[in-house]
Parts: C-alpha cells; structure tokens; sequence
C-alpha cells in the first residue's frame, strides 16, 4: 500500500463544479433559511431597482418638468417614496447577511468536524508521510478561506446576477440604443476577467500549497528546537525557512498582483462603458427628444449593469482561494479509511477464517508465521518472521535499530498491513478482527511520551475512560507514579499543558505506563517504555512492571538489557531476521550475538 500523500496542486483545480457542488451540499442542510436568504436577497434587489428608477419620473416631473414649473411639495413627496424604498432595501440586506453568516459557520462547523472525523479514520502511514503543519493548514488557512467564500462571496455572485438580469431589463425598457452602447462592452468586460482571473486562479493554488509548506517547516522547527540548538543549526533553519518563505512571498505577489488589478481594470472599462453611453445619451436628449430623467437613471443603471461584473471580478481572489483550499481539504476525505478488517491473500486464508467483530476471553497467545512486511514495496524490513508468545509470557526484542523489533509491534497492533504471513491472536488472524477491537485488547507504552491538556487524572484515565477515581490511583500506584504525582500543586487535578512541558521526562513516561495498567487489555507492549526513566526510578518500578506484567502477554523492546533478564524469551534481530531465541541464560551459553551484546563486546547502535 503506498504511501498516502496529497498531492501539491500548482494548476487550475480539477473539477470547479464538482468542487463547488459538494461545498452546497454542507449547505443545503439549512434549505429552509437558504429560501429566506434567497427572498432577501430578490427583495433587496428589486427594491434598489426600483428605488432607482423612481428618479426618473422625480426628475421629469418635479424637477425639469417640460413645463418648466418645478414642484418643490412633489419633489420631497418623490424623494420620501424613494427613501422608504431603499429602507425597505436596507432591511433585506441587513437580513440576508445575517442568516447567511449563521449558516455559513454551520457549515464550516461541519466541514471541519468531516474533516476531522476523517483523520481519525486514516491509517498512521498517512501521519507518517504528511508533514503537521502542512495538515493543520487545512484546518485553518484552507477553511477559513471557504468560510469567507460562504459569508460573502455567494451571496453578492447571486445578487449580481440578480442585478444584472434585472438592470438590463429596465435598460431596455427605457432605451434600446444605449442598451445596446452598454451590452457591447459586456464581452470585453468577460475577456478581462477570464485572462486576469485564469492567472490569478493558478497562484492563489500555488499559494495555498506554499503556506502549507512553510507552515509544516515552522512547526517542525519549534517542536525540535533542542535538537536545532544542540547541533548549532540556527543558521540553516533560517536559511531553509527563508527558501520557503521566498517561495510563499513570490506567489503571494503573483496572486495579489492579479487579483489585485482585477479592480481598477474593471472599474476602468466602467468609466468607459459610463462615457459612451453619457454622450449617446446626450445625442439622444438632443437630437431624438429622450427624457432627461431616462438618461439620468440610464447613465446609474449602466454602471450599475458593470457593477455586478466588478464585484464578481472583485471576488476572484476570494473564489479562487476557497476553491483551493476545499480542494486541498476534499483531498483527505477522499482518501481511503483505514480497513476495519484486512485483505487476506487467497492462498494465505484458512477454511476457518472468519471476521470477528468482539473478542471475548482473550488469552493472549500470539504467534507471526512467515511474515514479510516493507513500508515501502521495494524495501523489506521483515524477511519471512516466525516467533511466538504464549499466555502470560514475557518476550523481549533485541537487536540494533532498523532491526524490525518497533516494526513487529507496529504489526500487532494493524498500524501497517502485513505483505506475506499471518499474524495471529489466540488462532485468529489479525486481519480478521475488528480493527477497534484488536486494539482495545491491546495497551502499548512508546518511547516517544504523550500527554494531552487536562488533569493528571484525566490523562490516565486514557487509557480506559470508564475508570473511577480509586482504579486511576491504584494504576499511578503500579507504576510508581503515585509518589511524585502527589507532590505536584494539585495532585491529581494538576493541569498539563503543552504535552506535559511541567514534568520532567521521566515523570511523563510514568503517566504513560499508568495509562497502560489502568488498561484491561490481555497483552502489553512496551516499545523502550523505561528509556526515559533514570536508573533509579527504573529499579523502583521494575517491580511494579512485572506485576502488571504477570498476568499479561507482553512484548519488550528495551536496549537496556538488564530490565528482560526475567523474560520468557528473548528474541535477537538483526537485518529482519530472528537470529537467536532463548531465556537470558540459554543466550548467554550460546555465547552468540546476545552474549557479546550483553557482555560489552560489541554495542547496540
């Protein structure tokens, strides 16, 4: 299975109308108040329509009326009907914005929960290849992109076109000839927006792609600052983020410039557009009798025709820009789930497989019949693996890194579906069982410490959430984590933030190991779970571990190899193969590769 990575957009999007009728969908679950929108948005409308042509007969009759005797009583009268009109606008307005903004941000709302939903699903290859940053930019930048797209954008492209179809039917009410002066630079209008739009369109993608980048190398950066410190790498890190950084200013420039221009370009061939038909319209009243108020309100509508043209135009920027970022966050949810239950060969399947969706009384007895596994197809990190573990056993794993030993774990638990072999759970194939299932029979302590934002009870209680306060206790209490926790302000309604930064490492990996006692799962592993503890503290919870351990099957990967001296068996890896089994002792007789790793005559490295 390859590698799940997005792909970098640099063109046009794929599919706009795909695109944009999928955004609709996260819409139309407000149908009812999106028809209210609609009728707010025709009444606006119609009424700045209306409110405008009611100049017409204002000026003709109580302005420069033919008898030339104003009316200064019917003047106020004209101009108090006309205000009540635009009011009746300005409700409509205020109305159709404020719905819309209530359904945009539910929309959004849900966006994001799919989105997040979905990256719960995916398998951890997907994690493994796809930069943080970058996948937290479609949670903020790439969202709220579209969000400012449903807030505004819509709304003002369906009150155009509204406009536009209503102004130039009143147009042609009043006079076809400038009518026609008006329709005629409509297609140099269009031209205009489709050459800039194109290119804007191409670097608002190219942008989107590029602020993921730079943000995926910031997040990288901070979180390994020790590591940038230690090594005296501030200067490349500056000069890398520079690169990308450059990178992002250039097709920030490109973009802003053409969606910059669309404006004034726009607003340009209106001034034209508004002079032409000025003095046709001047000809007419002239030569033709046309009334002063027609021309007035004519010159107002023929901007007004433009007017719609240069807000779409406007909102290029803004369209472009969610279309690709709802592209880049489409792109997630359209990848495949990770399986519930894995794609057994043919030739691998057994006459009693079949898919098991509870696991009751596990016992724990693990067996790896011939597996190959690769992360990638062209490089195998497990070559034809064959061990076992029974009930209640304690298995370490020994051998240099890249051996496959963090690789067998990942295997167990499904994080990665094996090649060739079968792996198997009390007889049953792994890939037959219910992925969720599987794992909650399964309690794993990583090297790599995590801890989430809540109390010191809370994140125990991780490791099963229905555990009362006394069970959390007790569980701290196996690890020997009670001891320090009750030193802290608070106890065990200390706060943790950013991943535990108050505790020392030590005590982060011990609210880990909690986590895993409280866990009533039948088998345990421990992936170097004591590597961050000093010698000390490993020594005092030793005790506690095997307790823990003696009615557990449990896997160790651990380099210090006097912690699984008291194991069943211990197992020696080297290039993807198992190269020694036995007890410590049987080992050291055999005076091989464990023997020489034990007594110091070469190093794990």
């Amino acid at each position: 299975m390859p590698p799940q990575r997005m792909p970098v957009k640099q063109g046009k999007p794929k599919n706009v109308k795909a695109t944009i009728a999928r955004l609709f969908s996260y819409l139309r679950q407000d149908t009812l108040r999106l028809i209210v929108v609609g009728i707010c948005v025709i009444g606006n409308t119609a009424a700045t329509l209306i409110g405008s042509y009611m100049l017409r007969p204002i000026i003709n009759n109580y302005i420069a009326p033919e008898n030339g005797q104003g009316s200064v009583s019917g003047l106020f009268m004209g101009l108090a009907r006309m205000a009540v009109v635009y009011l009746v606008a300005i409700v409509f307005n205020y109305m159709q914005s404020r719905i819309m903004i209530s359904i945009s941000q539910k929309a959004i709302a849900k966006l994001r929960n799919d989105l997040f939903g979905k990256m719960q699903k995916l398998p951890i290859r997907f994690f493994d290849t796809n930069s943080t940053g970058d996948l937290m930019s479609r949670y903020t930048n790439d969202v709220d992109s579209i969000g400012e797209m449903m807030n505004n954008t819509m709304v003002q492209m369906i009150s155009g076109m509204i406009t536009l179809v209503g102004t130039f039917c009143i147009m042609l009410y009043t006079n076809i000839w400038l009518t026609i002066v008006t329709v005629l630079m409509v297609p140099i209008m269009i031209k205009a927006v489709g050459f800039v739009g194109g290119r804007s369109r191409k670097y608002y993608t190219a942008q989107q792609a590029a602020i993921g980048k730079l943000n995926g190398n910031i997040e990288e950066v901070i979180s390994g600052q020790k590591v940038v410190k230690v090594f005296n790498h501030e200067a490349m890190a500056i000069d890398d983020f520079g690169k990308l950084n450059y990178d992002l200013r250039d097709k920030q420039i490109n973009a802003q410039f053409f969606g910059g221009i669309m404006g004034p370009v726009m607003g340009n061939l209106s001034q034209i557009s508004y002079s032409l038909v000025a003095a046709v319209g001047g000809i007419l009243c002239v030569a033709r009798g046309f009334d002063v108020g027609g021309l007035s309100i004519f010159v107002n509508y023929s901007r007004q025709f433009s007017r719609p043209i240069n807000e779409i135009s406007n909102q290029v920027n803004t369209i472009f820009s969610a279309l690709a970022g709802a592209e880049r966050v489409f792109s997630i949810m359209d990848l495949e789930p990770e399986p519930v239950f894995g794609d057994i060969p043919a030739e691998d399947k057994s006459p009693t497989d079949k898919l098991i969706h509870k696991l009751e009384n596990v016992e724990g007895e693990i067996v790896l019949q011939n597996v190959t596994f690769g992360y990638n197809p062209d490089k195998t990190i497990l070559k034809n693996i064959t061990l076992y573990a029974r009930k209640g056993q304690k298995i370490a794993f020994v051998g240099s890194t890249g051996a496959g030993k963090t690789t067998i774990t990942n295997l167990i638990n499904r994080f990665y579906e094996i090649q060739e072999g079968r792996i198997t759970i009390d007889t049953i194939d792994i890939r037959n069982i219910d992925k969720d299932e599987l794992r909650r029979n399964i309690a794993l302590v990583l090297q790599d410490t995590h801890l989430f934002t809540g109390t010191v009870m809370e994140n125990i209680r991780y490791g099963r959430l229905d555990a009362t306060d006394e069970e959390v206790i007790q569980a701290a209490k196996i690890a020997n984590a009670h001891s320090f926790i009750m030193h802290l302000s608070d106890g065990y309604n200390t706060m943790l933030e950013g991943d535990g930064s108050n505790l020392s490492q030590g005590q982060r990996q011990l609210l880990n190991i909690a986590r895993a006692a409280l866990s009533r799962a039948p088998i345990l592993i421990l992936d170097e779970a004591t590597s961050s503890v000093d010698t000390r503290t490993e020594k005092n919870i030793q005790e506690g571990m095997d307790r823990l351990m003696s009615t557990r099957t449990t896997f160790v990967i651990a380099h210090r190899l006097s912690t699984i001296r008291n194991s069943k068996a211990i197992i020696v890896l080297e290039h993807g193969r198992v190269i020694e089994r036995g007890t410590h002792e049987q080992l050291l007789d055999q005076k091989g590769r464990y023997y020489q790793l034990y007594t110091g005559a070469i190093e794990l490295s």
